[in-house]
């Protein structure tokens, strides 16, 4: 019952967890120091200009990078991280500037109902504008106190400018005539195809080994088996089962636990759901509270090793530790990797806090531990060594013949490459030309026919180290084995149609028109970043 209370919280605060970090994620963006150097207290001496913007301003700061921020938003449909909103913002406010130059006028309504429309943010699942996802979005502005539809409409009016002098900068886009070939043989060959997959797991060849093979190997990659440095400690262990005897509970604070736990969602009826799972969850409340008594127990006990200015080798702890009633635990040598087994989950956190120890610091911060807390003890830090062949030789055997059994994979895919072209050039199917090939080995090769289709409209389960492999191939070729992770893949080409380039074709001008925009949105960047890097140039502080 507790999982299932555990379980269904999770499931009912997900979308709470979202929006949280959300407002995270917006709060960053719209605070973020869009001039670095800039420190808090300069801010309000420092004026540093950039096209209409003062960055050595909070304020300015904000609005530059929030109305930047909600334009990527609504374009791209989804956070951007910080550095490319910095970016865009940058960009945005020097095309915005050059606007104010061309004396472009300001964005009619109509003009802002037809940017809307292109938005990724108030697309459906086909791609297109949605009414209904526009109507939400304007809904839950109501209730936003941070922004309006004034806001909106400002910035979706700042960007119909900022496009039209993308346009000019970009110009028309010049497009070689082999570019478009290029990009419709790319995208528009209709392909089918015929796979093998070669299971890497059953392939078994024997492989002998010597001890000099296994010396050799081992010392020219002697690097894999370094141990880095570990730790040497003990811990006083503050289990939160011995606290549970001084937690006192009463019924209302076990229901409250059980309400706040449980979503009413999924209560039927809360009297008896409650009574259902009453004594799990009062056990619940009670290891919670333990394991809180447990982490003040451990807090106070490093506070008196403050206190009793107890460092490493002091008489002072010696006597605090031999004052306690349970003695130190020892710990098994541990990396910072791996942590301690011996706290399970938490290995990797308590091994954090033991990393900062040594001489000079002889024991940690009480330490959150799946059982309740701990405080642990440095007694060694022990460096980094190279290990005797020896002492790794199980691992190293392991990985000759793991690597010995990669390189023969490999010789494999190339026999049974030349077998299977052999036997196509003989007139059998692939299928038939594959399974003749794999007679004789362990490995196990299925094969799949692909039905005919283009790059501009592939199936979405098709492989990506398929796709890779098209590009060299022409119809009746077999592409080398492409290996990946625990298989390799062949390709053949049992068909391949290239598109019409004649200029009468519509994908020959669609193609031409995207990627004029494309070249066109190119030059405009790098001519705005120019602009961009020189103002801030120009703006920098001057260093006395």
């Amino acid at each position: 019952m507790i999982s299932w209370i555990q379980r269904t919280f999770q499931q009912h605060f997900k979308t709470v967890l979202a929006v949280l970090l959300g407002l995270i994620i917006i709060s960053f963006v719209f605070t973020i120091g869009a001039a670095p150097g800039i420190g808090q207290a300069e801010r309000s001496t420092l004026k540093r200009e950039f096209f209409g913007y003062n960055l050595g301003s909070s304020v300015d700061q904000q609005r530059l990078m929030g109305d930047a921020g909600l334009s990527a938003n609504l374009q791209v449909g989804y956070g951007l991280e910080a550095e490319q909103i910095q970016n865009y913002a940058f960009q945005r406010a020097a095309t915005l500037h050059l606007a104010d130059e061309l004396h472009l006028p300001a964005a009619t309504s109509a003009e802002i109902t037809e940017q809307i429309k292109t938005l990724r943010a108030f697309a459906g699942p086909d791609g297109q504008f949605d009414a209904a996802t526009y109507k939400t979005f304007r809904d839950n502005l109501k209730s936003n106190p941070r922004l309006t539809e004034t806001d909106i409409a400002r910035v979706l009016g700042d960007d119909v400018r900022a496009d039209k002098v993308q346009k000019l900068l970009g110009g028309p886009g010049y497009v070689l005539p082999t570019d478009i070939k290029n990009q419709l043989a790319r995208a528009d060959t209709t392909w089918t195809l015929a796979t093998a997959t070669v299971d890497y797991t059953s392939f078994n060849p024997a492989i002998s080994v010597t001890d000099a093979e296994l010396t050799k190997f081992f010392e020219e990659s002697s690097f894999r088996y370094e141990i880095p440095p570990r730790i040497v400690a003990t811990y006083a262990d503050f289990p939160a089962a011995e606290y549970l005897a001084q937690v006192t509970l009463n019924e209302a604070e076990v229901r409250a636990y059980y309400d706040t736990k449980a979503p009413a969602s999924v209560k039927v009826d809360a009297a008896a759901d409650f009574a259902a799972v009453r004594t799990q969850v009062e056990l619940a409340v009670k290891n919670e509270r333990a394991q809180r008594l447990a982490a003040k127990a451990a807090s106070d006990f490093v506070f008196s090793l403050y206190e009793a200015k107890a460092v490493a080798g002091s008489p002072a702890l010696a006597n605090i530790l031999a004052t306690r009633k349970s003695p130190l635990k020892s710990l098994a040598a541990f990396t910072r990797e791996a942590g301690p087994a011996e706290f399970g989950p938490a290995a990797t956190s308590v091994a954090e806090e033991a990393f900062k120890l040594g001489k000079d610091r002889a024991y940690t911060e009480a330490v959150p531990t799946p059982n309740g807390a701990a405080v642990l003890f440095w007694q060694d830090t022990q460096p980094a060594r190279k290990p005797a062949f020896t002492e790794v030789k199980t691992k190293v055997n392991a990985d000759y013949l793991e690597n010995e059994k990669r390189k023969r994979f490999v010789d494999l895919g190339r026999t049974l490459r030349s077998l299977i072209e052999n036997r196509l050039k003989s007139g059998d199917t692939f299928e038939k030309a594959t399974a003749a090939a794999a007679t004789g080995t362990s490995a196990k090769i299925e094969t799949k026919a692909v039905a005919a289709f283009t790059l501009r409209n592939r199936p979405q389960d098709l492989d990506y180290t398929v796709l890779g492999a098209l590009e060299r191939l022409e119809k009746g070729q077999v592409s080398d084995l492409t290996i990946a992770a625990d298989k390799g893949t062949y390709v053949y080409v049992v068909d391949k149609k290239i598109p019409d380039f004649t200029p009468t074709n519509p994908l020959y001008t669609e193609t031409r028109t995207q990627l004029g925009s494309y070249t066109a949105r190119l030059g405009s960047s790098a001519y705005l970043a120019e602009i961009v890097e020189t103002e801030l140039k120009r703006s920098e502080p001057k260093v006395k």
